[in-house]
Order: C-alpha cells, then sequence, then structure tokens
C-alpha cells in the first residue's frame, strides 16, 4: 500500500528513572531543553528534549528494561510500514499502546510511530 515514512528521532530508554531526572541529565549534556515531563494513565513518564537538530524528536521515558537508544520511524500508515520493513527481514514484536515494536536483522529494536507533522521537517520518503 503506498504511504510515506521517515526517521522521527531517538528515544532514550531509562531503567527504573523518574523522566524528569534523566531529562535533566541527557537535557545538560546534548544541549536541549526539557519539556515538564507527563505520566500518562497506565504510568508510563515521558519527557522531550526540545530543539533536536533537523526537527527530530528527542524523549526520555523511564522503561523497566535495560536501558538503551532506541530510534522512531514515524509512518502516515503504521501497519503499511511494518509490512514494508517485514519485507526487508525486520519482524514485529509487538503492538503496544499506539505503534509497532520492530526488531531490525540486526537486533536492533525501534518503533514505527503515527507521522505528527508532515508538512515539518524533512519530506518523508514515498513508498509504493
Amino acid at each position: 500500500m503506498a504511504h510515506r515514512s521517515r526517521l522521527a528521532g531517538f528515544i532514550i530508554d531509562c531503567q527504573d528513572t523518574d523522566s524528569d531526572s534523566a531529562a535533566a541529565f541527557w537535557s545538560a549534556a546534548l544541549g536541549l531543553r526539557a519539556a515538564p515531563g507527563y505520566t500518562e494513565d497506565d504510568g508510563a513518564q515521558y519527557s522531550e528534549l526540545l530543539g533536536a537538530p533537523a526537527n527530530l524528536h528527542v524523549e526520555v521515558q523511564r522503561v523497566s528494561h535495560a536501558p538503551r537508544v532506541h530510534l522512531d520511524i514515524e509512518a502516515d500508515d503504521i501497519d503499511a510500514e511494518a509490512d514494508r520493513l517485514e519485507a526487508l527481514g525486520a519482524r514485529r514484536i509487538g503492538f503496544v499502546k499506539r505503534w509497532w515494536v520492530m526488531e531490525a536483522p540486526t537486533g536492533h529494536r525501534f518503533c514505527i510511530v503515527h507521522m505528527r507533522d508532515p508538512d515539518h521537517g524533512p519530506p518523508p520518503s514515498n513508498w509504493a
């Protein structure tokens, strides 16, 4: 199915660490401004780091798994993008809240999220 996608940004997964505390470090380390964090109904915590180059989304999140950094790919059709990436050798790990968690053939985890603002940032790639 025809759709568009592009690199959305990077998520800094911080194991059992309050997202605001983690964001304070990463904000200073990267020279980005930390927006106030928020907690979702399920207890998940997120803090966005503002001002990243190329309009990339950079966010700190509290997780229960080992700390890591993963990338997000945004798409206007996340199921079509998951299908496309599976054809390239990736595999679906599971659907979480609003996004697909995927694993590349190299073992790296990444997410496919809904495209936030297709008119800002680099133009997305068009896939037939």
